[in-house]
């Protein structure tokens, strides 16, 4: 992973046609996931806006820790366990919103969180079920 990943980080479900709907640079991240190159989540927004499309964002926090200082290899480790408790929820985005360090009586430990987002053409989000059912139709039009 070329692009490191920080607060505001934006990530993908690979959903094939999407970034070129949206006019997006994204590169391949882990396990179907792909790290968006944009600005910030409000211009993502405009732009999945100016398409027809909503952006919604779950107030629902999913954090991870572990010990240790921050290094790429953690941060990919503990983004694949954010990844992992999501896919559950079969939300297509999600933004990384803070990494911070900590020391709690001399050992260094640093605390990942971040949010759902979920992009869709209706402006009434979809259940469980129905994006479930998206999920595995973009899956099988991956390939």
């Amino acid at each position: 992973m070329a692009q490191t990943v920080q607060a505001g980080t934006i990530l993908m479900k690979e959903w094939p046609g999407m970034t070129t709907l949206l006019g997006l640079e994204s590169e391949p991240c882990s396990a179907g996931w792909s790290l968006l190159k944009v600005l910030d989540a409000f211009s993502l927004d405009r732009k999945i806006h100016a398409a027809g499309w909503n952006f919604f964002f779950m107030a629902t926090e999913v954090k991870v820790m572990f010990f240790g200082s921050v290094g790429a290899a953690k941060i990919q480790n503990a983004l694949k366990r954010i990844l992992k408790k999501v896919k559950e929820q079969h939300f297509n985005c999600l933004e990384v919103t803070e990494i911070v360090s900590r020391h709690f009586l001399g050992v260094p430990y640093v605390t990942m969180s971040a949010h759902p987002r979920h992009m869709q053409q209706s402006c009434y989000l979809d259940t469980a079920e129905v994006r479930q059912t998206n999920q595995r139709n973009a899956e099988w039009a991956r390939g």
